[in-house]
């Protein structure tokens, strides 16, 4: 089964901030955790397609497409999506000593991963090589 990005990013916000009248039947914590997991699928399965269509050999290895994002897709871009990605995987882990993320924080990386999908183009034009 997969599930386009955008379905995901839209799934993460039903979990946190669901609809009035809607019986939550997992605590917040909980609820931001798993809403940072479909997130991070998002960002993930939309840097794939990017670099699907850049060049298909860079969805190999997941630390290499983040490195190189840098020389296609902009600085500002590569460092969205390098912060980004790290404080969802943070929010991802359970830790028995820590508490879980509050929904506030997983909020802002949801408009951080909508911006993200925009600026990756998710189905925008292709791009043919590194910006200068």
């Amino acid at each position: 089964m997969s599930a386009s990005p955008e379905t995901l990013v839209t799934a993460a916000g039903h979990l946190l901030l669901p609809g009035p009248g809607r019986a939550l039947a997992l605590a917040p914590g909980v609820r931001a955790r798993a809403a940072a997991v479909l997130l991070r699928m998002a960002l993930d399965q939309a840097m794939d397609a990017y670099w699907t269509r850049v060049t298909p050999s860079m969805t190999r290895v997941g630390k290499h497409r983040m490195l190189c994002l840098e020389w296609y897709a902009g600085q500002d871009t590569a460092r969205r999506c390098r912060t980004t990605w790290s404080a969802l995987s943070a929010a991802c882990h359970y830790r028995t000593c820590e508490l879980p993320p509050a929904p506030t924080e997983i909020r802002v990386r949801l408009r951080e991963v909508s911006g993200l999908l925009a600026a990756l183009g998710t189905d925008g034009p292709a791009v043919t090589g590194p910006t200068p």
